[in-house]
């Protein structure tokens, strides 16, 4: 078994509007990864996310062509450890930057 991982993941570009939070929370679900995905008042997308360490590379690699309306600029990811602290993968609130 592999150990858990964290990334946290900010994308830049056209990812507002395009169905984008939709896109990470549909491929992070079948994924099996738990985390949450919000946009960001200066027109990013953040992502939290959780799990194997290779699932999560498989998302991010899935965030660069983003889903067919979006043009991703930049996609910019730390690796943590995990916090074991999320149980689902859902949408929060948009955060103020």
């Amino acid at each position: 078994m592999h150990e858990a991982s964290r990334m946290c993941t900010v994308i830049t570009g056209r990812v507002q509007g395009v169905g984008f939070r939709y896109f990470v929370i549909r491929n992070a679900k079948q994924l099996g990864l738990v985390g949450w995905v919000r946009n960001r008042t200066d027109g990013a997308v953040e992502i939290v996310a959780e799990g194997d360490k290779q699932d999560l590379q498989r998302l991010v690699s899935k965030l660069q062509p983003g889903p067919s309306m979006a043009w991703v600029q930049y996609v910019s990811t730390r690796w943590q450890p995990a916090e074991d602290n999320f149980v689902d993968f859902v949408i929060e609130p948009t955060a103020y930057t």
